[in-house]
Order: C-alpha cells, then structure tokens, then sequence
C-alpha cells in the first residue's frame, strides 16, 4: 500500500490557523521526546477530526532541513535543502532555520489553541518555541493588502499532483517539502495608492480579481515574476497555504509553500527578489518585506510512524 500525505497538505483552505516552529533543546532525552510525539500526531490528529467533525482540523508536522539528519536514520528527501537566502539591494529573502514546523488548521480557533496546547505540553522541555503565527481568513480570501489570495492554487486531484513527492523519490513518497516565509506588510505606504497603481503592481484587478492580459502587464507585476514556466513549457506550481496575520503593532502575510520538489518555490523566490536579469523584480517586495524563511519535509504519515527507526 502507497504511503499516505499526511491530511492537511492538500486540504482546502480553513478560515484559522497557527504556525508554530520551534527548535530542540538541549534537554535530556529530548531527541527521544521529539520522536515519539511526531510519531503520535497524526493519530491526535484523527482523535480531533473523529470528536469534532465539523471543524475540518488538520496538523501538518514537517522537519528542517537542517534537523533531518538527527531524527531520521533512513536518507534524506532526495532535494531537501537549506531555505534559498537571497538579497538583492532592498529586496531580501533571509535564511532563519529551525528544526520544526507544526501547521494547525480548522474552522475553530479555539480548537487550533486547545491542539497547540496539548502538542507543547506534550513536547515539554524537549524544545523552544521560536515564533507562533496565528493566521486568519481575511475577508473573501484576501491578503491585507486588499487583493484576494491564492488565486493560482490547483484544483481537485492536481493539488496531489503539485503538492506531494510521488515515484520520483519512492523511498519518501506522499511527502512534501514546505518553505514558509513571514512577510511584515508597510501598509502605511501600500494604502498612499491609488487604486490603479496597487492593481499595476500586483498585475490584477482588486475588487473584481480580475488577471490583467500578458500584454497588459508589466515585466514588475506580482503575477509576472510569479507565473513561470519551465524549459518544457508547463506551469511551474505550488500549492500555498498561506494566511495574513496581524495586530495593531504589525500585520503581514505567513507564506507558506507545499510542493512535491524544492526547485518551483526556488524559482519563484529568484524570480522575484533577484528578477530576470534585466533589472525587473517583483514591485510588492518595495510595500512588504520578508523577516523569515525555513525549509522543511513533511513526511507521509507512515514515514512519521517510522522516524528514528
């Protein structure tokens, strides 16, 4: 029987989230202790799908790259690598590692908080918590910058398709590797737009979501450095899972990237920060600008079930 994704990699978006990451402690036994709750999640996580069915819950757990050598005695994902830094004048896209991710999902804050609870509890002192996100849905799907988000995304069956490793990397199959970044928006700045300029730059209409043609669009636009294609012709995909965030101190957008390679979120992340060559690079980054970046591999539930052995 073929491994399984774990649920949440290419479920439809839920209206709550938190991101949590964290990084092993220097604790006795705590190696061990991160081991037996990855080893458990999945089956906490049926507990909380069985007792609240309406809730759509999901918990993806996804490790570092950097990690993956210390939990695993198998080999690593065959492109598991650091998260891609980049820097290019005032364009940059920092490398901040940690060794866990932990992506809770659902339609109810309040179970996404009880879950996170139980998962720190659980792990103890075994790690430190490095930052926690909590994400929600913005209107009719939109970023805080007014313009609706993951427009993109595949549909159906294809989500499986660009999401998660299949005969390619057998031994890891119903994987995927996950990049997130955490983008602090200048709002202040965006909302001195006109309407106009803000759809120029994203490469869209804002209340009607309406693409602009190729030819309407400049080499600048959000859309264009984001809609690649490769040598073959085809698509170059992700699936994201992103949500906007935020308080009255500072809001942004978590992204967050699930792909069956490493190499389309690289793309995308060059194409934007680093441009064409020709001196385009993706306006947005001059209204929000990235203070993180960490690359993970979410293993298959079975391959959780087996870590460390």
């Amino acid at each position: 029987m073929s491994a399984r994704p774990q649920l949440g990699i290419t479920a439809a978006a839920n209206s709550a989230a938190l991101f949590l990451t964290y990084n092993q402690s220097s604790a006795e036994d705590a190696l061990a202790n991160v081991l037996n709750v990855l080893r458990q999640i999945s089956a906490l996580e049926a507990e909380y799908r069985t007792q609240y069915p309406d809730a759509d819950f999901h918990a993806v757990a996804a490790i570092g790259s950097g990690y993956w050598d210390r939990l695993s005695a198998h080999k690593r994902p065959a492109e598991l690598a650091p998260f891609p830094a980049l820097e290019n004048g005032d364009n940059v896209a920092p490398f901040t590692p940690v060794d866990l991710l932990f992506h809770i999902r659902s339609e109810r804050k309040d179970l996404n908080f009880q879950f996170a609870t139980a998962l720190s509890s659980q792990l103890g002192d075994a790690v430190e918590l490095v930052e926690e996100v909590e994400g929600f849905r913005y209107l009719d799907s939109r970023d805080l910058t007014g313009f609706v988000d993951g427009t993109e995304n595949p549909e159906g069956e294809h989500r499986i398709d660009v999401a998660v490793v299949g005969d390619e990397d057998r031994a890891f199959y119903g994987g995927s590797y996950i990049h997130i970044q955490r983008y602090v928006h200048n709002m202040t700045h965006w909302n001195r737009l006109q309407v106009k300029a803000q759809e120029d730059i994203m490469g869209r209409t804002k209340a009607e979501n309406i693409e602009y043609a190729g030819a309407d669009k400049a080499l600048t636009a959000h859309t264009k450095r984001t809609s690649l294609k490769d040598s073959s012709g085809n698509s170059v995909e992700i699936l994201r899972h992103s949500m906007p965030y935020g308080d009255m101190q500072a809001c942004g957008l978590l992204f967050a990237s699930y792909c069956r390679n490493n190499q389309n979120f690289r793309l995308m992340l060059e194409s934007m920060v680093s441009g064409d060559g020709e001196g385009h690079t993706d306006h947005l980054l001059k209204y929000t600008r990235a203070v993180t970046g960490a690359a993970f591999f979410a293993p298959s539930v079975e391959g959780l079930a087996e870590l460390g052995s």
